[in-house]
This record gives C-alpha cells, sequence and structure tokens, in this order.
C-alpha cells in the first residue's frame, strides 16, 4: 500500500499498488501529451521558419535564375538578329555573285557562239579545202591508172616487167648511199645452173663480214594477159635460184593478184611453204630490206657478243687445262720425287744396318785388341822361355852381359 498526500487538500489517503500505479501513469501520459504537445508546436514554429527561409531563398534564388535567363535570351536575341543580318549580307553577297556569274556566263555563251561560228567557218573551209584535195588527187588516181593503163597497153610482157626492176633499182639507188653504204644490189646475170633471180642484195659489216643477202626476184604483168599468173607460182623457182646463189633470204616483189587482200596488207611471210622468203608490193621493198637488214645487224651483234663469250669461256677453260696440265704434271713429279725418297729412305736404312754391323764388327775388334793388348802386357821373358831352356840360357847370358856393362 503507498500512502499519498493530496496538493490540494493535503489530506493523505493510501492507494494500492495498481491504483498508484493507474495514478503514476496517468500523470505521466499527461506529461508525456504535454510534452509531445510542446515538441509539435516548437516543430511547427521550426517547421514555418525554415519553411519561410526556404521560401526566401527559393525567391531569391529564382529571381537570380530569371535574370541570368532573361540575360541568356536576350543575348540569343541578339545573336540571332546578328545571324539574320550576316545571313541577309551572303544572300545579297550570293545574289551579286550569281549575277555576276551570270553575266559572265552569257559572255562566255557569246564568245563560245562566236567561236563556234568561226569553227564552223574553219571548218567548212578546211572540208572544203580537204574535198577539193580528195578531188584533185582522186582525179590526179584516175588521170594517173589510166597514164598506167595506156602505158601497160603500150609495153611488152618483158618492158612491164623491166618496169618493176627499173623501179626497184632506182628506189635503191636513191637511198644507196645514206642507208647502204656498204651494199652491193646488182642484177643477177649468172644463169649457168639454167636458170638466174632478178636481183641480189648483200650488205657487209664495217670488217667486211657479209651481214645479210637476199634473192629477189620481180613480178608483174599486163591486165589484159590472157593467162594470169598467181604469185606462188613462183616460189619453188625462187627457192631454187637462192639456193644456188648462196643467198640467206629470198623475197618476191610482185604485182601478180592485185585483187588478193593477202598479199596487199603489207608484207607476207611464206616461210611455212619455203624457209626465208617473203612476198611484198613494189612499195615495201626498201623496208623489207631495212627490216631484214636491222634484224641481220642486231643478229651480228649478238654473234659478236657470243664470240667475245666463247673465246673468254675458251680462255678459262685454257687456263683450267693449264691448270689440270700443271696438277697432273705435279702429281707425277711428285709420286717419282716420292718412289725416289722411299728409295733412298731404303738404302739409308741399308746402309744404317750395314754401319750397325760394321759398328758391331769394330766394337767385336776392339774387345778383341783389348784381349790380346791384355795378353800382351801379361807376356814377360820368363813367360815365353819357361818351357825352352835354351832361350832361357841364352836371355840369362844377355842380361849378364848388360849388368857387366
Amino acid at each position: 500500500m503507498s500512502e499519498i498526500i493530496c496538493p490540494h487538500c493535503h489530506k493523505a489517503f493510501t492507494v494500492d499498488e495498481s491504483g498508484y500505479a493507474a495514478i503514476v501513469q496517468q500523470i505521466r501520459n499527461r506529461e508525456f501529451e504535454q510534452e509531445i504537445h510542446n515538441r509539435l508546436e516548437a516543430l511547427e514554429e521550426k517547421k514555418k521558419s525554415e519553411i519561410d527561409l526556404v521560401r526566401t531563398q527559393t525567391a531569391s534564388t529564382y529571381k537570380d535564375d530569371l535574370s541570368k535567363k532573361e540575360m541568356e535570351i536576350n543575348n540569343l536575341r541578339a545573336s540571332l538578329e546578328m545571324k539574320d543580318k550576316e545571313r541577309i549580307i551572303a544572300v545579297q553577297e550570293a545574289l551579286r555573285e550569281a549575277e555576276k556569274d551570270a553575266s559572265e556566263k552569257e559572255a562566255l555563251v557569246r564568245d563560245l557562239k562566236s567561236q563556234l561560228e568561226n569553227k564552223d567557218t574553219k571548218h567548212a573551209l578546211e572540208l572544203k579545202n580537204i574535198t577539193e584535195g580528195y578531188e584533185t588527187k582522186f582525179k590526179y588516181q584516175e588521170e594517173e591508172v589510166e597514164r598506167l593503163k595506156n602505158f601497160k597497153l603500150s609495153q611488152s610482157t618483158k618492158a612491164i616487167g623491166e618496169s618493176l626492176e627499173i623501179y626497184c633499182h632506182n628506189e635503191f639507188d636513191r637511198l644507196r648511199s645514206v642507208a647502204f653504204p656498204r651494199s652491193y644490189f646488182e642484177k643477177d646475170n649468172d644463169a649457168s645452173s639454167g636458170s638466174k633471180g632478178d636481183f641480189i642484195f648483200r650488205d657487209y659489216s664495217e670488217d667486211g663480214t657479209e651481214l645479210i643477202s637476199i634473192m629477189f626476184e620481180m613480178k608483174n604483168e599486163a591486165d589484159d594477159t590472157a593467162v594470169k599468173h598467181k604469185n606462188e607460182d613462183f616460189f619453188k623457182k625462187l627457192d631454187k635460184d637462192r639456193n644456188e646463189k648462196g643467198c640467206e633470204y629470198a623475197v618476191l616483189v610482185t604485182m601478180l593478184e592485185a585483187d588478193n587482200p593477202l598479199y596487199n596488207d603489207g608484207i607476207v611471210d611464206v616461210s611455212h611453204r619455203y624457209p626465208k622468203m617473203y612476198v611484198i608490193r613494189p612499195q615495201f621493198f626498201i623496208p623489207v630490206i631495212s627490216f631484214l637488214r636491222n634484224a641481220a645487224l642486231n643478229s651480228y651483234s649478238y654473234k659478236k657478243e657470243l664470240a667475245i663469250i666463247k673465246a673468254q669461256n675458251y680462255d678459262i677453260s685454257h687456263f683450267e687445262d693449264n691448270l689440270n696440265d700443271f696438277k697432273r704434271d705435279f702429281d707425277r713429279n711428285y709420286r717419282l720425287a716420292s718412289d725416289k725418297f722411299l728409295t733412298a729412305v731404303e738404302q739409308i736404312d741399308d746402309t744404317i744396318r750395314k754401319l750397325e754391323a760394321i759398328k758391331k764388327n769394330l766394337l767385336g775388334s776392339e774387345n778383341n785388341l783389348r784381349l790380346a793388348n791384355e795378353k800382351a802386357d801379361k807376356l814377360t821373358v820368363k813367360k815365353l822361355t819357361k818351357d825352352n831352356p835354351t832361350m832361357t840360357a841364352m836371355f840369362e847370358q844377355l842380361s849378364e852381359e848388360k849388368s857387366q856393362k
């Protein structure tokens, strides 16, 4: 039981533990509630002051941010205005450039039109000149063809062939001194074998070596010839003449088969039929000589280089032969010297053996002489006359005579 005094009436009363606890609990609850109420009020005041502070700070910050944003907006507006001005200036400049380019292009177009008109005029003049030139040339060719026809009609078969020979001979003589100063080009007049060619060409190097030789055959016929020959009709005879005259190449200069494109396109190689044989039109007479001669010159230079290389190789092989001969002779002399050396060594060995035998014999003689000397040293008169009374008496008498003297 607990005794409690009332604070108002100052009377004491007792309460049990449960009542006491209930009273204490009531007191505590009131105090706790009062404490909580006080704290809540303090917190509310604090919250209100903090909210006011935050509001104040936020308003200040917002004002600062707003002023910054306004400054940025003003700067952007100024920048946009500046860019608009620059864009307007650029557009105006571009318009001026475009107008300038347009005027320049118009001037250029006018110049081009003028040049084109001039070129058209010039081209028309050139075309007219070319046309007139071709017409003149064609007219000249027609006249030349007509002249050749008349010329062929007026010529015999032999004269036609001789005219081609004269043409080729004149063409060669025209370039002989310049292009072929060491060349021979003359008619083949040797018919001892039964046939002959028309011309033989030979060219020589500076040292007189023959570089190339060509047998030429010239063939032509009149247009109204009844029996038309073919080029291949003359291949066999040309090859025969080439071989009999010792020529390297054979060339048929022909006007036959005038409509055959095979012979009209250039130099025709017929080596598949006969070796080193060519068929040409007269206009290729000098070119065929030139390219065969140049090929021969290259071949000659290669041959000279090959000869030099062969000579060098010969010198090397000759040196190797000399070296081999020296080695062989040296080996033979070495074997002979070695054999003689061995023989001399054997002879020396035999001599040493003989000297050893002589030495042994000499040593044996020395021993015998030593023994003989010892025996001679031990020999006395008494020993010699020991068993000979006569000699003993004679030596005693001789000794007495010496003592008396």
